[in-house]
């Protein structure tokens, strides 16, 4: 028996309305619709727990008691923080579909998450990953011309490793050096590409026929078996590729996007252009990357300056 059946009956109809409405009507990917359902299905338990078994039982005090309770057992101050914010959609979906007549989600709230800067590659070592890819690549055969076509895809973008496995050939537009991504929500965004990162697709598709099968449609990147390439083998990719840089940290996929921002950022590109390139919602999200900046122009001029 799941959680969610363990919930009174007005708990577990109402759940499933939500996860409709979060998969069809705002499109959310099914990773992010789990995310939400394991954190209502934790929050509804709790109410029900304390003898709750209507929507109405769901008032701020509930709500305060439910993120008490993830505190008392050592949850991050960022699951927490997460939690929170998923019960303000949960409550504001209930007010707007008329299930509740006020808001309770309106007057949550919870602590500030504590968002640790994430770790980057320097220029040269960037440089180092992607050319060294290149380097071998021929000699390594199809997949090793994938692997380098698709560094340089992820580090010249910044697009998130599910969009990368989720392009097909006709995204890529070689005439004006660009590619069309579908982001969070399934927005489309247009992200630039140098000529490096051209010159590596264009390897790559010349070699693609070499691993494609019956079964590989119009997917751009493909994995050993010819269907479309799982994140699991790109994060694998990434790792393998960076641990043969000198000193390099472990970044994954994740990290190639930091570390593209921080370089555009560094080399002059401003604040907005940076967050449209991301496709991140909110101008917040996008200036972690500039506290990654400063940090390094603080490290440099601790170390060079006289007077320091």
């Amino acid at each position: 028996m799941t959680e969610s059946e363990l919930l009174p009956e007005a708990y577990a109809a109402v759940l499933a309305d939500f996860e409709r409405h979060l998969a069809v009507e705002r499109d959310l990917t099914p990773h992010t619709v789990r995310a939400y359902l394991g954190d209502l299905q934790s929050l509804l338990g709790h109410v029900a727990r304390l003898g709750g078994d209507d929507l109405d039982d769901l008032d701020l005090r509930a709500l305060r008691s439910w993120l008490a309770k993830q505190q008392s057992l050592g949850k991050a101050r960022t699951t927490i923080a997460r939690r929170a914010t998923a019960a303000r959609v949960f409550t504001a979906w209930l007010l707007h579909t008329g299930r509740i007549a006020t808001d309770p989600g309106a007057r949550l709230a919870s602590p500030k998450a504590h968002r640790a800067l994430p770790e980057v590659l320097r220029q040269d070592e960037a440089i180092a990953l992607v050319e060294a890819a290149s380097a071998t690549a021929a000699e390594e055969g199809p997949t090793g011309i994938r692997d380098a076509a698709l560094l340089e895809l992820l580090y010249a973008t910044g697009i998130r490793v599910g969009e990368l496995c989720g392009l097909d050939i006709d995204d890529l537009d070689f005439d004006r050096n660009v590619v069309r991504v579908f982001g969070k929500g399934r927005k489309e965004r247009t992200v630039p590409f140098g000529q490096p990162a051209a010159a590596a697709l264009r390897r790559w598709l010349a070699a693609r026929s070499g691993v494609a099968r019956a079964g590989s449609g119009a997917a751009l990147f493909l994995g050993a078996r010819g269907g479309r390439i799982d994140q699991r083998v790109v994060r694998q990719v990434v790792h393998d590729r960076v641990t043969s840089v000198p000193g390099a940290p472990d970044i994954a996929p994740h990290g190639l996007r930091h570390t593209a921002a921080t370089h555009l950022l560094e080399g002059g590109a401003d604040l907005r252009t940076v967050q449209e390139l991301l496709g991140h919602a909110s101008m917040a999200t996008t200036q972690v990357y500039t506290h990654i900046s400063n940090e390094r122009l603080r490290t440099a001029y601790q170390q060079a300056h006289p007077r320091a």
